[in-house]
């Protein structure tokens, strides 16, 4: 038989809240009647759950934390000690929005202590926000974020326990986590003039290029790329500056960092990939093994997963 939820004396649970099996509630929290709390949750002293709340199961609410209307929290989400979420763009006294913007918190995120969350954004599945951090857009799937605003640090490793730290400059080439994902060293020569890097087909590059484009002028703090391609093979090099990589099969994640002009990374199919922490200076070439296809582009993680799940 399925427990009971635990409901301290000092707690108040308003008349038609929906609580799961096994969830706790500690003493001072306070449950409207429209909300939703799934099952196994630990919700403790002094939280507040608005009306138009839906939590999932295993959810953990430290102290102090408010839940307002529009909030969604999937299962697994852990939200730190006096985490604040917002649910209105432009507040003001006694002025009622039309509709409340949703907030939503994918399964197996993580909210630090005393960060705020900005009404609207979506903080992705497994991510993890920093303690303080203030967060205004949305989050990518697995990505640490810090700061004020926030910005990408790292991705979350494979196991979820620990940031995987964006490689040191000048690092040797070494072997990815993934299978298939590859860093390539270019010929460099270099004298009195100069240097220069090349690629052949059939030696250093892995396919014959039908499509090449560059990404330049992008702000520190933004993200590039976030999808995969079906059928798509590419090939990534950092002219100049440099730029942080995260490739992901679905299975495990890397991250490389590209900071050397004669230094490619070879992406083949299905694999996530993001660009992140571009230098002022960041020119990023890539060559693409076929022309522009929108149909081969898989742009929401959780279509990929399941994708990868089916292959």
């Amino acid at each position: 038989m399925a427990p009971k939820p635990f409901i301290h004396e000092r707690a108040l649970i308003e008349p038609g809240a929906k609580i799961g099996t096994g969830t706790r509630i500690w003493a001072f929290a306070h449950v409207l009647g429209g909300a939703t709390i799934g099952r196994d949750c630990n919700v403790c002293d002094g939280v507040f759950v608005e009306n138009d709340v839906v939590i999932g199961d295993r959810v953990t609410l430290k102290c102090g934390v408010q839940v307002w209307d529009g909030v969604r929290l999937e299962d697994d989400v852990f939200v730190g000690p006096n985490a604040t979420f917002t649910n209105d763009l432009f507040p003001r006294s006694r002025q009622r929005q039309a509709a409340v913007v949703q907030t939503l918190v994918r399964k197996g995120a993580s909210l630090g202590a005393n960060c705020t969350i900005l009404a609207g954004v979506v903080i992705g599945q497994h991510a993890m926000v920093g303690a303080g951090a203030v967060v205004t857009k949305d989050v990518p799937p697995h990505a640490v974020v810090v700061g004020n605003p926030a910005t990408i640090r790292g991705y979350v490793k494979s196991s979820g326990k620990e940031s995987a730290p964006v490689p040191e400059a000048g690092r040797p080439v070494r072997e990815l986590a993934i299978p298939g994902v590859r860093l390539i060293e270019l010929p460099l020569l270099k004298d009195l003039r100069g240097a220069l890097t090349f690629g052949e087909v059939g030696r250093q590059l892995p396919f014959e290029p039908k499509r090449i484009f560059s990404v330049f002028g992008v702000p520190s703090r933004e993200v590039r790329g976030e999808h995969a391609h079906r059928k798509l093979h590419q090939l990534l090099m950092c002219v100049s500056g440099t730029v942080s990589v995260m490739v992901d099969d679905g299975r495990v994640r890397d991250t490389v960092l590209l900071d050397q002009p004669n230094r490619a990374l070879y992406i083949p199919p299905m694999i996530w990939a993001s660009q992140y922490q571009y230098s002022l200076d960041a020119i990023l070439v890539v060559l693409a093994s076929d022309t522009y296809d929108a149909a081969d582009y898989v742009r929401d993680y959780e279509q990929f997963l399941e994708e990868v799940r089916a292959r």
